[in-house]
């Protein structure tokens, strides 16, 4: 019988220096410095999400608001107000909006629609109306016509009484009958010899005469309660007199003063209906106007009513303005509002209250705008995380959405906190284009768990994160650089510092393929490099500079990864980067901390035995591992069941563990690392101590790409440099991962001279013949992998394991009867 051949498979190669971080060439950029460059109007890369920034304010139906969502620093803000600015200005400007007072009903302030910039010219017209009318109406009160007329009136009412009384009086002294005036009223009385007639001498007359005098008062009494019942009529009829001629007076002056704001405001219906208004209020309320001591001396006037003296005297006839849109006479368009701060009345508006004699009291005049009326007509920009985490904001914005109109509502009557009496302003109808910015995962759970989200927001405006590193992308790039350099009022850069920051803006993409759109960090590095570059008084900002902001932003921020560090070189953690080990292998993995992220080496251990064919996950089993980690131990079992010993039940127990892990675990980065430990216990052979491992793996045995590569390889290198470099230490990355290296100089540096490697891994096979200096082994002809591979000597573990298994269950059996209720 002819032997088959095992096939060698290739050495695994480290890769080049130049793969670990693809750099750009000043040389290539054709300029010198940035001052060369022509400013970019607009973001780049961003076509995508300006497409539906256009599409969202240019669609004019209910619903179409937008989301805007993407990471912080990604230029969102400045690209959608750079956006929305231009489309505002460029918009007509929207109606103004003003509250009045309602004469019919004062807890109800009316809404008057006005035309743009009409608010604030018919407000002070209102003002200076009413100031001169203070001054007009007392004076001609004070006039000797009109005082005349008063008096004549007043004549008249007094004559007829005095008339009427004189009549009453003859008739009663006629009769020996006098009228006598006391504190209760009027009485009547016998008279003799025009002397009121004693009780004891009136008592002493005949019954009979009694009877006669008694009989004439009684009379007398009813005339005289009939001539009292007439004085409120003749009352009447006076003060409706002094009324007429208090309103012909009032009259006159109104008319001259409301035709001048009448004429000054012809043509605007809103307004004359409302000059009528004030007109027929002010000929009622003419005591309003009038000095106080007139009042209160009740000169023929209706007095004012309780609630009217609460009031300041004259806001009645104010106008409150809630939106207009003249500015200062200089600004033009539709409104654009940015609301930093959105609660609910920030958001809605609100009513003021002020203390008097012990009460709060309000009116219209203390009706505040809120962000809705500003934007009214044009663009409302809120941050969705602020909105969101404000009682009551985000339902009270929904609710003018939907409704269309703006309600003012306080926090406080949401609550039920409070129980008086306060104004019901009459909403205010809305038009505007609400734009809410946030991060992804706040529109999708809006989208998910809010019903009324996808109805109001049905514009979705996703920012990249990324842009292609093309050499036309890289032009725009660099030109993004000058742009923002300008408008900072930073330093040029040279070329050289333009080409340092396009690679320091790949590695934040954690892409060699790919540039890092996050303006708000790019922005942050051209700030501090300018801050070094001018220590050392250079024109320009140099490489160098850019070098130094790099440094320090980690210097500021590497604390914790200096302490973790440091616990491994003081053998307080574990970590061999030499030597070999059974079951024992270097995982790697990614610790955040803010805007810092750095790798950490982690030990991990398998240890193998016969059993059931579970494989435990301790770090589950101990509640610290995540449900991705615990996926991929799953995957494990799966992936060892599939490939070996398929003839005979799994009978294997195994137990994984990250050591001296004391905080949650997750992820399935470690899943490669785990399985390569597993398979280095049961087939007994040592793994290279001098390697790390990362990269996730699929039941088909192949090495997936993780995040995180530049970190974690950097983190292994950290610590294998301070235990000292030999050559022999290095990575396992997924080949997927390869596009993804822009890896630290010094990383770089130590992979040219060969003193530290990065090997590029596919599949489980090429990992362990790396990390075992054994082949993986494939399965033959019959059915066998070869002896001496590592597939073999783990299927010949498994297989021995099954055989154990199973001549250990027949000798339980020989143990016990068949029928024996001892043993099941």
């Amino acid at each position: 019988m002819t032997k088959r051949r095992q096939t060698r498979a290739p050495a695994i190669k480290s890769l080049p220096a130049g793969v670990l971080r693809p750099t750009c060439d000043p040389k290539t950029l054709g300029f010198g410095s940035t001052s060369e460059l022509e400013p970019i109007e607009t973001l780049i890369g961003q076509d995508r999400a300006l497409g539906a920034v256009r599409f969202g304010t240019g669609i004019d139906r209910p619903g179409y608001n937008m989301f805007v969502l993407g990471p912080q620093g990604s230029g969102r803000h400045t690209a959608i107000l750079s956006y929305l600015g231009q489309k505002a200005q460029d918009a007509p400007a929207p109606d103004d909006w003003v509250y009045v007072h309602n004469f019919a009903s004062q807890h109800r302030p009316q809404a008057i629609r006005l035309p743009a910039g009409i608010a604030a010219p018919f407000r002070d017209a209102m003002a200076e109306l009413v100031d001169d009318l203070r001054n007009a109406i007392p004076t001609q009160f004070q006039s000797d016509e009109y005082r005349e007329k008063r008096r004549a009136i007043d004549a008249e009412f007094e004559e007829t009484q005095e008339h009427a009384f004189d009549e009453l009086r003859q008739k009663a002294e006629a009769q020996q009958i006098g009228i006598l005036r006391t504190p209760m009223g009027f009485a009547l009385a016998p008279l003799q010899d025009g002397q009121v007639v004693k009780p004891e001498v009136f008592n002493a007359l005949p019954e009979e005469q009694r009877s006669v005098i008694e009989a004439r008062i009684s009379a007398l009494q009813t005339d005289l309660t009939a001539m009292l019942e007439r004085f409120p009529l003749l009352e009447k009829r006076r003060r409706e007199q002094v009324r007429k001629l208090n309103a012909e007076l009032t009259g006159m002056i109104v008319d001259a003063s409301i035709k001048s704001v009448a004429d000054q405001f012809a043509g605007i219906g809103a307004i004359q209906k409302r000059l009528v208004e004030i007109r027929e209020d002010l000929v009622q309320n003419v005591e309003l106007f009038l000095p106080q001591e007139e009042t209160e001396a009740r000169i023929a006037l209706p007095q004012k009513s309780e609630t009217r003296s609460l009031e300041p005297q004259f806001n009645r006839y104010l106008v409150n303005v809630m939106i207009t849109n003249d500015g200062d006479g200089d600004k033009l368009g539709a409104p654009l509002v940015c609301e930093d701060h959105p609660t609910l009345s920030n958001l809605v508006g609100r009513i003021e209250h002020q203390s008097q004699f012990g009460a709060l009291v309000t009116d219209f005049t203390m009706i505040r705008p809120g962000a809705l009326h500003r934007a009214n007509g044009g663009y409302l920009v809120i941050d969705a995380r602020k909105v969101l985490s404000e009682m009551f904001s985000w339902e009270a914005l929904k609710r003018a959405l939907r409704g269309n109109s703006i309600t003012i509502v306080s926090a406080a009557e949401q609550l039920s906190l409070v129980s008086t009496t306060s104004l019901e302003p009459e909403p205010i109808p809305l038009k505007v284009k609400v734009v809410l910015i946030g991060e992804r995962i706040l529109y999708y759970l809006l989208s998910t768990l809010d019903p009324d989200f996808s109805d109001l927001f049905k514009v979705e405006i996703d920012f990249e994160q990324e842009l292609k590193r093309s050499p036309e992308n890289v032009a725009l790039y660099a030109r993004l650089i000058a742009t923002i350099a300008k408008k900072e009022n930073l330093r040029p850069l040279n070329a050289p510092a333009v080409a340092r920051l396009i690679d320091e803006t790949a590695r934040l993409a954690e892409d060699a393929e790919r540039l890092s759109l996050r303006v708000g960090q790019l922005a942050d590095l051209l700030r501090e490099a300018d801050y070094w570059a001018s220590e050392k008084k250079r024109r320009h900002i140099a490489i160098a500079d850019i070098d130094k902001a790099v440094e320090e932003q980690i210097q500021r921020a590497d604390r914790i990864r200096d302490r973790s560090h440091e616990t491994i070189e003081r053998g307080i953690v574990l970590i061999d980067t030499d030597g070999e080990a059974v079951g024992q292998i270097n995982g790697l993995s990614v610790i955040g901390l803010g805007n810092f992220s750095f790798g950490r080496p982690a030990r991990i251990t398998a240890r193998v035995r016969m059993g059931s064919g579970k494989v435990v996950d301790i770090e589950r089993e101990t509640k610290l591992g995540g449900p991705l980690h615990s996926k991929g131990v799953l995957i494990l079992s799966s992936f060892l069941a599939a490939n070996y010993a398929l003839d005979v039940p799994m009978s294997l127990w195994a137990s994984l563990v990250f050591e001296q892990s004391y905080g949650g675990v997750d992820g399935d980065s470690a899943s490669s690392a785990e399985l390569y430990a597993l398979l280095s216990a049961l087939a007994g052979i040592p793994l290279k101590q001098s390697l790390a491992v990362t990269g996730s793996v699929n039941q088909n045995g192949q090495v997936q790409a993780i995040g995180g590569v530049n970190q974690k390889i950097e983190g292994f290198f950290d610590v294998c440099n301070a235990q000292g470099l030999t050559g022999k230490q290095g990575v396992l990355i997924p080949s997927a991962n390869v596009a993804h290296l822009m890896l630290r100089s010094d990383v770089v540096k130590a992979c040219a001279k060969g003193r530290f490697h990065i090997y590029p891994v596919d599949t489980i096979a090429n990992g362990i013949r790396l990390l075992s200096g054994l082949p993986a082994g494939q399965r033959g002809s019959n059915g066998e992998f070869p002896k001496g591979t590592v597939n073999g000597l783990v299927e010949a573990r498994l297989r021995q394991f099954a055989d154990t298994r199973k001549q250990f269950g027949s000798e339980l059996s020989d143990r016990h009867a068949p029928g024996d209720a001892a043993w099941h």
